[in-house]
């Protein structure tokens, strides 16, 4: 392709076949242009920026080499895809990202072929990638598998699960590890993408193959060591041991942001026929955007900012968030406990444990994304007397249940799991919503199960955990701010599987679990105007469940309603069973249970997600209606 001179190349690139148009001496530019609308894109949306800035060249680099789509090009974890969305005919919507009804703020098969795998969740892609290069070599085809993976995912066991099975199946595949953090890498310059590129290329490679294939024919301790001398002289020069160890051909370092290292390179491993290969690719998160650079966190996720300064646009905020009030509750427990010790897994900020660890450092353990590791570690400082608080986002704890069953609950070992982002998070989507964590948690023997109502009771929660020393107990709390209440200075603890009426009625009964106690509240408001009396309750405990309110409510009410964030089978099913097992449904009660619809939610604004959800006073209206025989036309007119 023959660039205009007047139009910048990124207009001139609609899709990567346009980009492998180009002259490679045009591909700096191209970079630099694809670095400025990454920058002014997320100025307007927020999102992840520092990890999209960081593989920009890589992502031009991958996208000129290989044939994509052709060729699966798979993004680990995620966070670093704007660039890729932007080269891969979505650039026009570049600015509805995480938006409602725009572009998901992370790989998505349904959005596009360019996407061959989703990924939110970190170290898949290795695993991933290699069954889709299996399903190709039964399939007798020949196209390029290349899984780009940070250097954080790979802390993960995952990843080197999958590395195993890779280098024992021999498939080709390709594997970027992107090092923008990692202190495993020799310097890297002139002399190591020199390197980079001879032990890429065919000659090098073969004469390899053949030098192994000779000593091959030695005498066994003539073998033995003639190998052990040409993996160690490799690891010496490149560092590459580790994965030459699990059957990977290593590459690097090489400077991922020096197209002229990259693309050489990149060209060698797509024409060999060897098989898997890892390529160590060093780049800098929040390259070519100094605020990103400076700040400690180099912009990993961002709301709206001004991109001359920098400055983000924060919202005023009306109350302290839940994730700052477990935080700061939790360094209050632990002034008077020694044994209260706080466990994370690669979220220190997002879980507010960085707090935590600035009062506690000795007391605080940051073990990297292995949140299997990080329940059975914190198994094994519960058999020591310790309280270890194990703080894993709903949608992360997922990834642990194993753990959490057979190697916490089934042994009744005291660990505590504060579960944040629980319920429906907005910009993230249904990768991020903390949807299931009631519901698999309380179906475990011996668990107890509690959600925080409002950030008072969240306070109360921490305590209450502190003090509980019988076996496994957990609390969810939303993402975002509490609703405004005067704090005491320490919570109090509560009376295990005991709830507690928030306002009295004698018609309808709201029936709480978690976060949506401030709906239920405005929906009584409305029901007691329309002349239905109502009473709301906070569960507080979805196991055990406090039978004594229960019944009582269903007594004394003709309407009951259960309302959580959570899916079907959790708190609301809980009841109902025991409802039925006590013949309480047989006197004509009705009934209902508004729990998350049985769909995956696409991103939104949180409100807006939990109106499609039903799960706000308009929802709770609807449903009290609906159970009382009453057409929702029927339901008091908003002023």
């Amino acid at each position: 392709m023959t660039s205009k001179p007047d139009t910048p190349l990124l207009d001139q690139v609609k899709s990567p076949a346009d980009l492998r148009q180009l002259d490679e001496s045009d591909l700096k530019q191209l970079a630099d242009e694809l670095r400025a609308e990454t920058i002014d894109a997320v100025s307007i949306t927020g999102g992840h920026l520092g990890a999209g800035l960081g593989v920009v060249e890589l992502t031009v680099a991958l996208h000129y080499v290989f044939n994509t789509p052709d060729d699966k090009l798979i993004w680990d974890v995620g966070h670093q895809c704007y660039p890729h969305k932007i080269l891969t005919e979505r650039r026009d919507r570049i600015r509805t990202l995480r938006q409602g009804d725009g572009l998901s703020g992370f790989t998505k098969r349904a959005e596009s072929p360019f996407d061959p795998f989703g990924a939110a969740h970190s170290s898949t892609s290795i695993s991933a990638g290699l069954g889709m290069a299996a399903g190709r070599d039964l399939k007798g085809g020949s196209n390029n598998v290349i899984a780009v993976i940070g250097d954080g995912a790979m802390s993960a066991g995952m990843a080197y699960e999958a590395m195993n099975n890779a280098g024992h199946l021999g498939s080709r595949l390709i594997v970027i590890l992107n090092d923008n953090d990692m202190s495993i890498a020799p310097p890297v310059g002139a002399m190591s993408a020199y390197l980079a590129k001879l032990v890429s290329g065919p000659t090098y490679q073969t004469f390899r193959d053949a030098a192994k294939n000779l000593v091959k024919n030695l005498p066994k301790p003539v073998f033995e060591k003639a190998a052990r001398a040409e993996e160690y002289a490799r690891g010496f020069w490149t560092g590459g041991t580790l994965f030459e160890e699990l059957g990977f051909y290593y590459v690097g370092p090489v400077d991922g942001h020096n197209l002229e290292h990259l693309l050489p390179v990149l060209k060698n491993v797509r024409d060999t026929h060897h098989g898997p290969i890892l390529i160590h690719a060093v780049t800098q998160k929040g390259k070519g955007y100094a605020p990103a650079e400076g700040a400690k966190d180099k912009y990993h996720g961002v709301a709206k900012f001004d991109v001359v300064t920098g400055k983000q646009a924060k919202p005023k905020a009306n109350a302290p968030s839940y994730t700052n009030v477990f935080a700061t509750s939790l360094i209050k427990e632990a002034e008077t406990d020694d044994r209260v010790l706080a466990i994370t897994a690669a979220m220190p900020d997002g879980t507010g444990l960085d707090l935590f660890g600035e009062a506690y450092p000795k007391r605080t353990f940051d073990v990297g994304i292995a949140e299997q590791h990080a329940v059975t570690f914190a198994a094994g400082l519960a058999t020591e007397g310790f309280k270890p608080f194990c703080a894993i986002y709903s949608t992360f704890l997922q990834r642990a249940y194993d753990q959490v069953v057979h190697d916490v609950a089934i042994q009744g070992l005291p660990v505590r799991f504060p579960i944040d982002r629980a319920g429906l998070v907005g910009a993230d989507g249904p990768t991020h919503a903390g949807a299931f964590d009631t519901a698999f948690l309380t179906c475990l023997p011996g668990f107890v199960v509690m959600a925080a109502s409002d950030e008072v009771e969240l306070r109360h929660m921490v305590a209450t955990a502190v003090a509980y020393d019988e076996g496994p107990i957990s609390f969810r709390y939303p993402r975002g701010e509490g609703v405004g209440l005067d704090m005491p200075e320490r919570g109090s603890v509560l009376e295990i599987g005991k709830g507690v009426i928030r306002r009295e009625g004698t018609k309808v009964a709201l029936l709480n679990f978690g976060g949506r106690m401030s709906e239920c509240l405005k929906a009584a408001d409305e029901l007691d105007a329309a002349g239905l009396s109502t009473t709301v309750a906070d569960a507080r405990f979805a196991k055990p469940l406090d039978m004594d309110m229960i019944r009582r409510l269903a007594r004394e009410h003709e309407v009951l309603v259960m309302i959580e964030e959570g899916s079907a089978g959790g708190f609301g099913s809980h009841v109902l069973t025991r409802l039925a097992e006590e013949g309480l449904l047989d006197n004509g009660l009705k009934v209902r249970a508004l729990a998350l619809p049985d769909a995956y939610l696409d991103h939104d604004k949180p409100d807006a997600m939990y109106a499609r959800a039903g799960l706000n006073s308009d929802g709770i209206l609807k449903t009290v209606f609906t159970a009382l025989g009453t057409a929702s036309v029927s339901a008091p007119q908003r002023a």
